[in-house]
Order: structure tokens, then sequence, then C-alpha cells
């Protein structure tokens, strides 16, 4: 979700089959045992541009986190034909919400539930939890946070039938996750190390590789794996595109 510098990298530590192997990775990108770690996804917005998800799952990718809206208005232009087409593969799907901390929960949760629906999705919906704009420096309180996310995680939990997930960096996880909302599955954004310290579900390990299959403003895409075997995998969100 961010766009460094642009470096060559070779992917070690493990090997992805098909042309995942071939990728080319830039400079954001942690050391990863795909042995350990085999199974293996990416995360889309409209920067990809028109996917060919065929060709992505051609590639080893088995699970795909698709953008679809930020605050309580904003709604990705690329949400409702990446989740259609992806539908038509084995990739397993979920959605993101971009959090927004200066609107409230409830208004936000709604704007998700009207552009993704029960059926769109395999695995939990998610919610992306990061610093912008000037939030960084000017950090908000957190009982600020916790007062718009726990109504907003706690909508999508009523209507999809499952804890989200949520998507954060280190920094943000022990200011505002850890300790509110640290019974939620965890997706962690970490380009420079194994968050082996961490109870984590997925990791976004590389935010700048690439793959074939997509044309769009962002030559980039994120790369990320799931902490467990295929087998658990499959058991844990298993189906053809089956609601939750």
């Amino acid at each position: 979700m961010h766009l460094l510098k642009k470096i060559t990298c070779i992917l070690t530590g493990g090997i992805l089959t098909g042309a995942a192997m071939a990728a080319s990775c830039y400079y954001s990108s942690a050391t990863v045992n795909h042995a350990k770690y085999p199974v293996f996804g990416v995360d889309v917005s409209n920067y990809q541009g028109i996917i060919d998800w065929k060709c992505l799952e051609s590639q080893n990718v088995s699970f795909a986190f698709i953008k679809a809206t930020e605050g309580s208005g904003h709604v990705d232009e690329s949400v409702r034909r990446n989740l259609s087409d992806a539908s038509e593969t084995d990739i397993k799907l979920s959605a993101y919400h971009f959090f927004s901390f200066d609107s409230p929960g409830e208004t936000q949760a709604a704007n998700f539930i009207s552009v993704v629906s029960r059926n769109d999705i395999d695995m939990p919906p998610v919610v992306d939890v990061e610093y912008y704009a000037d939030k960084k420096s000017n950090k908000p309180s957190c009982e600020e946070a916790e007062a718009i996310l726990k109504p907003l995680l706690d909508d999508l939990e009523e209507y999809y039938g499952k804890k989200p997930i949520l998507y954060t960096t280190l920094p943000v996880y022990c200011r505002y996750i850890r300790e509110s909302f640290g019974d939620y599955p965890l997706w962690i954004r970490s380009v420079n190390m194994e968050p082996d310290l961490l109870d984590w579900k997925f990791w976004q390990y590389c935010d700048s590789g690439c793959l074939d299959g997509y044309e769009g403003d962002e030559e980039c895409i994120d790369f990320n794996v799931y902490n467990g075997s295929m087998e658990e995998f499959i058991k844990e969100y298993g189906g053809e595109n089956d609601a939750i």
C-alpha cells in the first residue's frame, strides 16, 4: 500500500511456483520462508487497473484482499469489477475498508456494507487502520480512535457473522490495537522482518512486488502470506466462494 524506490531483489528463504518465482520485487521486502508460509496472496485496489484474475491465479495466488471503501463515503472505482471477476477463480476473497479517524464508525460500516455483500467474500472483511495525512504527527488519542473503531467493527461483525480482520502497521498496532482490539485476527504490515513476536493471521511482507496480469497506474502489487499450511487455510476459508 506504499510505493518506494524501485530496485531489484530476490525472493529468498523459499520458493514460489509459476510466474511468481520470476516476479520482480522492489525495495521493501522481508525475507520469507515460503516452505513455512506456502499460502501466497495479494491485495489490490483501483491503482492496479484492469486485473486478469485468471492470470493472477496461475501465479500461485491463493487469496486476495480487494479495496472496497474509505471512510463514510468513498468507494473504490474498481471494487465491483474486481469482486465479480475474481469470483470466477478459486482465489479466496476478502475486501477491505480504509479506516477514517474523522467520521463515525457506524457510517463507515454502512458504507462498506452497501458495497460488499455477504456473498461477495469468503474471508472476513478487513479494516485497514493506519496513519494518513497528518495523523502520524498529530496522533488521535486512543479514546478517540476506539470510539470510532469499536462500532465499526461491531457493525461489520454483526452483518458478516465473523470478527473482521485488522490490517495495520506495528506503530499503529502498539498504539491503538494491541490493548483494545488484540482479540481480532491480525494482518500485519512488516516489510523489513518477520513479525514473529506477534500472533498474526496474514503478513504483508512486500509492498512493491510485480506479477503479470494487471494494467494500471501502479506497476507494483503487495505480497502477503497466511500463517499456516495450505490444509489449514482450506479448512479455515475453504469452499467455492461461499458466503460467510
